[in-house]
């Protein structure tokens, strides 16, 4: 009995066996692309290979802009997705809450895929791999990295979360930073485990690097002296724009607020917006060397012309225009000196109409300046009602007008070049771009020279002074428009300025906004931001002293 259980139960193995081979050869021969096709729908899939973001340097090579190898982590909710079980330990390695990622789990039940977090370390990710948690799979990707932080950031920009560029450069030069993914064929086991490379489709095309203008050093003092200013002015905001006189290149910009480009979120728009390019203001009398430009230009006015400024106040229209004190009678560069309302009106009403119009859309104000940085405007200048006397007066010194920092800065560029106007950069070139001459060098230069005199001990900005340097520079204290009109309680302070006025090399232009504290002019708010920021410039830069040695001497 025994002998014929065990007969049949051989018989029926080896009869199973027979079938199963059979079947097997069947299905080998009749049914080979079908079951080829269904395994590899399993198991084969077409990865992406990442490309590395190109790096952006400074331009000594200093990096901005980097990217790091980081790790996706991610699920498929459709298939069970991750156990209630490991749900808290999942949680706990990514440090993310655990009800969170439990609540998107349920609520993306029904899909293939769900990012469980982006951007992880490697060795966080690690860690997570070593729990060998079910359902939990990796993905390789690149997370932007800033290594000055808020200092270069409204220039730099950032990038999201799928490394595409967000603000700055990293957005104005996306296309040639972000490169090309490749692909390639894989084989995956049932956890989604890359288990063989299969075949490579296309190698990915690496980004492009960028240099910039930028000098981080400058970058960095730029920023520390512009923070420190609005803070101690309790100003609503500031910006700083440093120019390099040869090139037009941008060696420093800098705004008040700012942001940290490696934080993750709490980034407001105030913060990151780069107020020097989008935001416009009424320039006050940093324009008023424009305005002696054009006058010089006309040979009604020379330096040493005299003009009649008594009794302190003029009235144009129904417009009262008024200097603080009775300067009585002074000269063209003494107006310039002491910033005299009245006698910049008298020049403006006794040229051709159009003479400082003609003479600011010739140095760019009011164009829109292509140096590649996102939200840059063109500012407001306007011919209209020019045959108004008011409108002439108001135009020649700075009201009725609006520009960005940057373009007075490029503006004040062309002034330090002695009448050649160069376009504003902040990528490196090889060769520095051709300029366009605007202005007689001449009188360029002369302008230059007599606003030396605005930061003497007696001009309106003794604090932009520079020892063992000369110093051109103008300020501008702009009275704000609110609800009712012009406010006198919120104010614009400007200084732009040049150094060293016997051979320009440096342009900056500082802008403080809404000072609240006493100070409000452009000589006690701005000009001393510019007179600290500039002194570390010339050292760091190695530009030589230009003012005489008997000079230097007495000064210390």
């Amino acid at each position: 009995m025994n002998a014929w259980r065990h007969t049949a139960v051989v018989v029926l193995f080896v009869g199973a066996c027979i079938g199963l081979a059979t079947r097997v050869g069947y299905l080998t021969v009749s049914e080979r692309d079908f079951l080829q096709h269904q395994g590899d729908a399993r198991s084969v899939r077409t990865e992406k290979i990442s490309a590395y973001r190109g790096v952006i340097y400074d331009r000594y090579g200093e990096p901005l802009a980097v990217s790091t190898p980081v790790a996706a982590v991610w699920t498929d909710p459709s298939l069970g997705g991750i156990k209630d079980g490991d749900v808290t330990k999942v949680a706990r390695a990514l440090k993310v809450k655990a009800p969170g990622l439990k609540s998107d789990l349920e609520r993306n039940r029904s899909r293939a895929f769900m990012y469980i977090k982006r951007g992880v370390p490697l060795d966080e990710a690690e860690r997570l791999r070593e729990l060998d948690v079910e359902g939990v799979y990796f993905q390789p990707e690149y997370r932007r990295f800033y290594p000055a932080g808020e200092t270069a950031a409204h220039v730099v920009g950032l990038t999201g979360i799928d490394d595409e560029g967000l603000e700055g450069i990293e957005l104005s030069f996306n296309e040639t930073l972000r490169g090309e993914p490749g692909r390639k064929v894989v084989l995956k086991d049932q956890r989604g485990t890359i288990i063989k490379d299969l075949e490579f489709l296309a190698a990915p095309r690496f980004g492009q690097d960028l240099t910039l203008t930028l000098d981080l050093r400058l970058q960095f003092i730029a920023y520390r002296e512009l923070k420190a200013a609005v803070e101690s002015h309790r100003a609503a905001s500031g910006s700083l724009v440093m120019l390099d006189v040869e090139t037009g290149g941008i060696l420093a910009l800098v705004n008040q607020p700012s942001f940290n480009p490696n934080q993750s979120g709490g980034r407001s728009s105030r913060a990151m917006r780069n107020r020097a390019v989008t935001d416009t203001y009424e320039p006050g009398s940093t324009i008023k060397p424009f305005t002696a430009l054009a006058a010089m230009e006309s040979g009604r006015f020379e330096r040493y012309s005299r003009i009649d400024t008594a009794p302190g106040y003029f009235r144009v229209g129904s417009k009262l225009i008024q200097d603080p004190l009775n300067r009585g009678t002074i000269t063209l560069e003494t107006a310039l000196k002491k910033s005299s309302q009245v006698g910049f009106t008298k020049i403006a009403l006794a040229l051709e109409p159009r003479a400082v119009y003609e003479m600011l859309t010739r140095i760019g104000l009011g164009e829109y300046q292509n140096t590649r940085l996102p939200g840059a405007v063109a500012g407001t200048l306007t011919d209209r009602d020019l045959d108004k006397p008011v409108v002439r007066a108001t135009l020649a010194y700075g009201y009725g007008l609006a520009v960005s920092p940057l373009q007075l800065a490029q503006a004040y560029l062309t002034l330090a070049g002695h009448g050649v106007r160069l376009p504003v950069s902040i990528i490196r070139e090889a060769q520095p771009p051709a300029g366009e001459r605007v202005f007689d060098a001449r009188l360029g230069a002369e302008v230059v020279s007599m606003l030396e005199g605005v930061a003497a001990a007696d001009g309106t900005a003794p604090d932009a002074r520079i020892p063992g340097y000369r110093v051109a520079g103008k300020t501008g204290t702009v009275r704000k428009v609110g609800a009712q009109g012009y406010d006198d309680e919120r104010h614009v302070a400007w200084f732009a300025g040049i150094a060293p006025a016997s051979d320009p090399r440096i342009v900056m232009v500082v802008l403080i906004n809404e000072p609240a504290g006493k100070a409000k002019g452009g000589g006690e708010v701005a000009a001393p931001v510019f007179g600290r920021v500039m002194a570390r410039a010339m050292r760091l830069l190695g530009i030589p002293p230009d003012e005489p040695v008997t000079t230097l001497a007495r000064a210390a």
